[in-house]
Parts: structure tokens; sequence; C-alpha cells
């Protein structure tokens, strides 16, 4: 089991979305912190660029970057796809 936690900006970010969009943010990290393994859920990619974060999965055109620190995922950025990895 995990849990998460988004850093400020991050969370500004999330802030700045659509309600709905948020609300399956947040539905897609509570489904990926009931599994016991990271690896279970198949929609996390490990990034081959670790300056902007080590994961990241999708929700439909949006991101989560996130890095894994012990049994927490830390949200680093949110966003949608086009401007999320710049």
């Amino acid at each position: 089991m995990f849990k998460y936690e988004f850093t400020s900006k991050s969370l500004k970010q999330l802030r700045k979305l659509d309600r709905n969009i948020q609300f399956k943010i947040i539905n897609k990290l509570d489904e990926i912190c009931s599994h016991e393994k990271l690896s279970a859920n198949a929609n996390i990619e490990h990034l081959t660029n670790f300056k902007i974060g080590e994961y990241r999965t999708r929700i439909g055109n949006y991101r989560i970057i996130f890095d894994l620190e012990n049994d927490t995922l830390v949200i680093l950025k949110v966003g949608h796809r086009k401007d999320v990895y710049k």
C-alpha cells in the first residue's frame, strides 16, 4: 500500500484544472495507492529524463509526474500532456 502527497507547485497545477479532471486524477492516485506493488499498474511508466521525475501515469490527455520515496508517491507535476514535460 502506498500513499501520496503533492508538492506545493503540483497542488497549484491541480487546482487550476477543471473539477471533473481533478476528480479523475485523485481517483487514479487512489487506485495506484491501493495496490501493493507499483508495477501492478499498467499505466505507470519509468521516465528516462529524471530531471522532471522518475515515473509518470496518464489519465486521458493529462499526466502525473511523480517520484517514489519509500512508500510515498511525491507528485511533482500535474498537467496536460503538451505542457507537462517542459
